[in-house]
């Protein structure tokens, strides 16, 4: 069997995985989207730098609610103080971002209902991560840009990005590079466990790549030569 360093480098929570209750049945597998980071990031950090402990920190915070359903599994947070803050909403416990998922909880906004093209309320767990795992076969990449400040309060500029290869949404995929950029505030304990994440990032980059694409029910050519899908714009590429 594979040692965890060789199974994933980046995310050494997954060493003991005999007594966890995986969501799947079985620890997951990021060789595609680790593939994906490596080609596209654009910092490389030292070993053993607070940048690449940040990086891969929070790289296993998302890889625990997205794969573990027992909280008591979990080792990068502490459950009993997590909070997780987004856009300065309310904050979500870790009850609250587990039964959502990090999909659905990191997605909520205050867009006017016209705009919302991506409800997290009307999304389940499974619906909120098939969507993205359809659009983005490849995976969804994270990098850290920069740290401002070291434990227990740390301050990081981040990118997520991913390529628009499979449907989103009734939404035709362009095959183009879909990113954001933001900003972090992470609290810890003594242990480095993960006790207030705040999350600043504007969610219309996201979904200007993701909308880009024509609606796949409206590619029909009309009589007079005009793409009916052409004229679908969304308010968030212009």
């Amino acid at each position: 069997m594979a040692t965890t360093e060789e199974r994933d480098k980046y995310r050494s929570v997954l060493e003991d995985a005999r007594q966890v209750q995986w969501r799947d049945g079985h620890p997951p597998d990021f060789n595609s989207v680790n593939q994906l980071f490596e080609e596209g990031q654009t910092k490389v950090w030292p070993q053993g730098s607070l940048e690449e402990t940040v990086q891969n920190a929070v790289k296993s915070w998302e890889m625990e609610f997205s794969h573990k359903i027992r909280l008591q599994d979990f080792k990068t947070i502490n459950p009993e103080k997590f909070t997780l803050f987004v856009n300065g909403r309310e904050g979500l416990s870790a009850e609250e971002t587990l039964r959502l998922g990090s999909y659905n909880a990191l997605l909520k906004n205050s867009l006017p209902e016209e705009f919302q093209y991506y409800k997290p309320e009307e999304e389940s767990f499974e619906s909120s991560h098939d969507a993205f795992k359809s659009a983005l076969p490849r995976g969804f990449a994270w990098e850290i840009l920069s740290v401002y400040s070291g434990p227990p309060v740390i301050a990081f500029k981040f990118r997520h990005w991913g390529y628009f290869e499979g449907t989103f949404k009734g939404h035709a995929p362009t095959g183009e590079m879909v990113q954001f950029m933001g900003l972090g505030v992470l609290k810890v304990d003594e242990t480095l466990r993960a006790e207030e994440i705040e999350i600043y990032y504007d969610p219309g980059e996201l979904f200007g790549g993701l909308l880009k694409g024509p609606p796949i029910s409206e590619t029909k050519t009309t009589e007079s030569g005009d793409n009916t899908a052409e004229k679908q714009s969304c308010p968030f590429t212009h």
